[in-house]
């Protein structure tokens, strides 16, 4: 194994924790701008969009390149994707709801892009509970088929940025752009093995 392939997921680690550093630093140099708790909200949130679909590009990556060594990474980046969503969720349940379940029962039911993040969110946590070795094991391939759940998270957290941006923006529509594409791509893979086992 080459130092480079060794060194492959702690390298993937460091930039996952890097916007974190960042964040802190920002927060302890009260450098968050004008409404701090909408910056701390607005970053997490992109972390974990962007983490996330580094995760679902992983094996159209793995395949078209051949470097199999490459999805080693996706569940780290699936992990990080997970935890940047929990600090996204805890500051929106702490400083914008305060706790009031009720009270995010009646935003989720009222704000299409806050459903669309719950739905984000609630699709990557049988994802991060079952990420472990041992849950691999004990799932067989029923763990596969519950993992196809980071497509439907990726797509709802696209579909809660672009519903989210009020004033249309091209970030929002290049990731929804993105995960679509990926998406696809899954589909394409998973049509050409049909293939493949039918020939």
């Amino acid at each position: 194994m080459s130092l480079m392939t060794r060194g492959l997921e702690p390298a993937v680690a460091a930039v996952c924790v890097v916007p974190l550093v960042l964040l802190a630093y920002k927060a302890y140099s009260g450098d968050l701008g004008v409404n701090p708790i909408e910056t701390l909200t607005h970053e997490t949130g992109g972390t974990a969009l962007k983490l996330l679909v580094a995760s679902l590009a992983v094996t159209p990556v793995r395949r078209l390149t051949g470097w199999n060594r490459l999805v080693s990474t996706r569940r780290l980046l699936g992990i990080f994707a997970f935890f940047y969503a929990v600090l996204h969720f805890s500051i929106y349940l702490v400083f914008d709801q305060f706790f009031d379940v009720m009270a995010i029962v009646d935003d989720v039911l009222k704000r299409k892009f806050i459903l669309s993040g719950m739905v984000a969110f609630l699709a990557m946590l049988p994802l991060a509970l079952t990420s472990t070795n041992g849950w691999i094991r004990r799932l067989g391939r029923r763990w596969q088929t519950l993992h196809r759940l980071a497509y439907l998270a990726g797509a709802a957290a696209a579909i809660h940025f672009v519903w989210k941006t009020k004033v249309p923006e091209v970030e929002p529509y290049a990731y929804a752009g993105v995960v679509a594409v990926l998406l696809l791509t899954r589909v394409w893979f998973s049509w050409k093995k049909r293939q493949t086992q039918t020939a």
